[in-house]
Protein backbone atom coordinates (compact mmCIF):
# COMPACT_ATOMS: atom_id res chain seq x y z
CA UNK A 1 0.00 0.00 0.00
CA UNK A 2 2.81 2.42 0.85
CA UNK A 3 4.40 1.71 -2.55
CA UNK A 4 1.43 3.36 -4.28
CA UNK A 5 2.27 6.68 -2.60
CA UNK A 6 5.90 6.76 -3.77
CA UNK A 7 5.14 8.41 -7.16
CA UNK A 8 3.00 11.04 -5.42
CA UNK A 9 5.77 11.79 -2.91
CA UNK A 10 8.29 12.04 -5.76
CA UNK A 11 5.97 14.50 -7.55
CA UNK A 12 5.62 16.65 -4.41
CA UNK A 13 9.38 16.60 -3.82
CA UNK A 14 10.15 17.60 -7.41
CA UNK A 15 7.52 20.35 -7.32
CA UNK A 16 8.89 21.76 -4.08
CA UNK A 17 12.48 21.55 -5.33
CA UNK A 18 11.50 23.32 -8.56
CA UNK A 19 9.77 26.13 -6.66
CA UNK A 20 12.66 26.58 -4.24
CA UNK A 21 15.13 26.45 -7.13
CA UNK A 22 13.29 29.21 -9.01
CA UNK A 23 13.23 31.34 -5.85
CA UNK A 24 16.96 30.83 -5.27
CA UNK A 25 17.86 31.60 -8.89
CA UNK A 26 15.76 34.77 -8.96
CA UNK A 27 17.31 35.91 -5.67
CA UNK A 28 20.84 35.29 -6.99
CA UNK A 29 20.33 36.84 -10.44
CA UNK A 30 18.17 39.80 -9.36
CA UNK A 31 20.18 42.98 -8.85
CA UNK A 32 18.76 44.77 -5.79
CA UNK A 33 19.28 48.52 -6.06
CA UNK A 34 16.70 50.22 -3.83
CA UNK A 35 15.96 53.90 -4.41
CA UNK A 36 13.34 56.13 -2.77
CA UNK A 37 11.44 56.20 -6.07
CA UNK A 38 11.35 52.39 -6.30
CA UNK A 39 10.33 51.99 -2.64
CA UNK A 40 7.37 54.34 -3.04
CA UNK A 41 3.96 52.58 -3.20
CA UNK A 42 2.46 52.38 -6.69
CA UNK A 43 -1.21 53.40 -6.96
CA UNK A 44 -2.46 52.84 -10.52
CA UNK A 45 0.00 55.27 -12.05
CA UNK A 46 -0.96 58.09 -9.68
CA UNK A 47 1.23 59.66 -7.03
CA UNK A 48 -0.12 58.46 -3.66
CA UNK A 49 -1.58 61.12 -1.42
CA UNK A 50 -1.35 60.76 2.33
CA UNK A 51 -0.81 57.58 4.31
CA UNK A 52 -1.18 54.30 2.44
CA UNK A 53 -2.73 52.70 5.51
CA UNK A 54 -5.79 54.92 5.63
CA UNK A 55 -8.80 53.58 7.51
CA UNK A 56 -12.05 52.97 5.67
CA UNK A 57 -15.38 53.67 7.35
CA UNK A 58 -17.44 50.68 8.49
CA UNK A 59 -20.18 51.67 6.04
CA UNK A 60 -17.81 50.82 3.17
CA UNK A 61 -17.49 47.25 4.47
CA UNK A 62 -21.24 46.92 5.05
CA UNK A 63 -21.95 47.87 1.44
CA UNK A 64 -19.21 45.51 0.22
CA UNK A 65 -20.58 42.58 2.22
CA UNK A 66 -24.12 43.35 1.01
CA UNK A 67 -22.89 43.29 -2.57
CA UNK A 68 -21.22 39.93 -2.03
CA UNK A 69 -24.34 38.45 -0.37
CA UNK A 70 -26.63 39.48 -3.22
CA UNK A 71 -24.07 38.45 -5.80
CA UNK A 72 -24.00 34.98 -4.23
CA UNK A 73 -27.79 34.97 -4.23
CA UNK A 74 -27.67 35.31 -8.00
CA UNK A 75 -25.16 32.47 -8.24
CA UNK A 76 -27.51 30.20 -6.29
CA UNK A 77 -30.71 31.28 -8.06
CA UNK A 78 -29.58 30.99 -11.68
CA UNK A 79 -29.04 27.21 -11.73
CA UNK A 80 -32.33 26.70 -9.91
CA UNK A 81 -34.15 28.97 -12.38
CA UNK A 82 -32.85 26.94 -15.32
CA UNK A 83 -34.23 23.70 -13.86
CA UNK A 84 -37.25 25.10 -11.97
CA UNK A 85 -39.94 23.29 -13.99
CA UNK A 86 -38.36 19.86 -13.63
CA UNK A 87 -37.59 20.22 -9.91
CA UNK A 88 -41.12 20.63 -8.58
CA UNK A 89 -42.51 22.32 -5.49
CA UNK A 90 -39.98 21.22 -2.84
CA UNK A 91 -37.04 23.15 -4.25
CA UNK A 92 -39.39 26.03 -5.13
CA UNK A 93 -40.38 26.39 -1.47
CA UNK A 94 -36.72 26.16 -0.39
CA UNK A 95 -35.74 28.90 -2.81
CA UNK A 96 -38.74 30.99 -1.74
CA UNK A 97 -37.61 30.70 1.89
CA UNK A 98 -34.06 31.62 0.84
CA UNK A 99 -35.31 34.75 -0.95
CA UNK A 100 -37.55 35.71 1.99
CA UNK A 101 -34.64 35.46 4.45
CA UNK A 102 -32.47 37.64 2.18
CA UNK A 103 -35.33 40.12 1.70
CA UNK A 104 -35.77 40.41 5.48
CA UNK A 105 -32.02 41.09 5.78
CA UNK A 106 -32.20 43.71 3.05
CA UNK A 107 -35.17 45.44 4.68
CA UNK A 108 -33.34 45.42 8.03
CA UNK A 109 -30.24 46.94 6.45
CA UNK A 110 -32.34 49.50 4.62
CA UNK A 111 -34.17 50.53 7.83
CA UNK A 112 -30.90 50.86 9.73
CA UNK A 113 -29.54 53.19 7.03
CA UNK A 114 -26.86 50.79 5.83
CA UNK A 115 -27.57 51.64 2.20
CA UNK A 116 -27.27 55.41 2.67
CA UNK A 117 -24.00 56.65 1.20
CA UNK A 118 -22.97 60.08 2.46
Amino acid sequence: MAESYVPLLILFALSGATGLGFLAISHILNPRRPTPQKDMPYESGMIPLGDTRARFPVKFYVVAISFIVFDLETVFLLPWAVQARELGWGPFLAVALFVVVLAVGLIYEWRKGGLEWE
